[in-house]
Order: structure tokens, then C-alpha cells, then sequence
């Protein structure tokens, strides 16, 4: 079931609509990801002296000749670990018209979602990043001491939280929130599974770029069945 979600959200990527929304969210995914890549830059430079000395070698600047040659290499590695905060970061701003696509396309006999408010799911957001990386910070370390376990904490303890996140922001467009976390608490198994194939390709440089705007299109397919089947 979840494939299928996957899959049609993959099939609509050729929709002038869906172009349009995938356009967006990827010009933002990589403005977002190259803000936090000079900041981290940035604050590399500003911690380590232009110059080292090295026995044999003299001074070397390789800080400097580092940055300017590998600059996109170190980018490319430096996406696995920053596009999962990022994909959290933009969900608030582009999400709605995902799902404004999808249902456009696929559940035409719907009445508009009333929606939540932007201030409100940006807010939610801006908690849930400081909740994501207080928690990687946690898996991390625990991926240090069992490290034959790594892949398994951190997939599963990012899939977890991304598919909360994503599903929740998704049936807030149609219920209340008492309703969207009791609708999460049914369905936590899909939903946590959806999140953990979600995570996974995030951590694949070029790949991952995409994965935000088509997970939110998948958590609408998602919502949309399991809602479904509740009702």
C-alpha cells in the first residue's frame, strides 16, 4: 500500500500542476541546504587558523584550498546529514500545495480542505527541528557506542519523527488536531514505515533533493486511504 502512495505521487511529477509545486520546493530545498552549508562553513573558518604547520610539510593552507577545490564534494557528503532537518524545515511552506495537487488529481470529488493556518504549521515546524536535532544528537551518540546498529537507529528514530510530522501537518488540512493525532495513533505502524522509506533516500546526495515535495505527496496518499478505512 504504501508503494502505491509512492507511486503516485511519482507518476504526477510530470503534471504542469505538480511541476509547478516540485519547481518550488526544490528551488527552496537547496536554498535552504546552501544556508546552512555556508553557515557551516562559516563557522569552520572562523574556528580553525588559515595556516597549520605539518611535520615535514612546513604550513600548508589547507583550509582554504580544502574548501575552494572540495566545496561541492563536501556539499554532496554534507547532504546526507543536513537534508533530513532540511526536509523538515520547508514542510510548512510548501506542503499545502502538494496536497492541493494531489487531491486535485486524485480525489476531485472532495470539497477544499479548510487547512491550518501558515503561522500555526510554521511554528509546529520550528519545535519539531529543535526536537529532530536534539534527537540526532542523542542517536548519534548511541550510533558511536552500537555501531553495528547505526543504519537501524537512525533511519528508525528519524523515520519515526519525519513520518509524524509529515502525516500530522497533512490531516491537519481536514481535522482537528485532537483528531489528526488520534487518526496518527491508529495508523503509527504505516505511518512510521512511510517515514523510515522517506529517510532512507534522503541520505542520497542529488536523489534526496526531491524527496521532501514527493513525501509530502505521499503522506497524502497515505492520509487520504487510512482515512478512509477509518471512517
Amino acid at each position: 500500500m504504501i508503494i502505491t502512495d509512492f507511486g503516485r505521487a511519482l507518476s504526477q511529477l510530470f503534471d504542469p500542476r505538480f511541476r509547478r509545486v516540485l519547481g518550488l520546493g526544490l528551488g527552496l530545498t537547496v536554498a535552504l541546504f546552501v544556508a546552512i552549508f555556508a553557515g557551516l562553513l562559516a563557522l569552520i573558518n572562523g574556528l580553525t587558523a588559515d595556516t597549520t604547520t605539518i611535520p615535514f610539510f612546513g604550513e600548508v593552507t589547507w583550509v582554504g584550498d580544502f574548501l575552494s577545490w572540495g566545496s561541492i564534494v563536501i556539499m554532496l557528503f554534507a547532504s546526507i546529514f543536513l537534508m533530513i532537518p532540511v526536509a523538515s524545515a520547508i514542510t510548512s511552506f510548501f506542503l499545502g500545495d502538494v496536497a492541493r495537487a494531489v487531491e486535485e488529481e486524485y480525489y476531485p470529488h472532495l470539497p477544499p480542505a479548510p487547512g491550518s493556518s501558515f503561522g500555526d504549521d510554521l511554528k509546529d515546524t520550528v519545535n519539531f527541528m529543535g526536537v529532530l536535532v536534539a534527537v540526532n544528537v542523542v542517536a548519534i551518540i548511541l550510533c558511536v557506542i552500537f555501531s553495528p546498529l547505526a543504519p537501524f537507529i537512525l533511519y528508525g528514530t528519524n523515520g519515526y519523527l519525519l513520518g509524524r510530522e509529515y502525516f500530522t501537518l497533512v490531516a491537519r488540512r481536514r481535522h482537528s488536531d485532537a483528531e489528526a493525532r488520534a487518526l496518527r495513533r491508529v495508523h503509527s505502524g504505516q505511518i512510521w514505515i512511510a517515514g523510515i522509506l522517506m529517510a532512507i533516500p534522503l541520505t542520497i546526495p542529488i536523489i534526496n533533493l526531491f524527496i521532501p515535495v514527493l513525501g509530502a505527496a505521499t503522506f497524502t496518499h497515505l492520509y487520504h486511504r487510512v482515512a478512509a478505512q477509518t471512517a
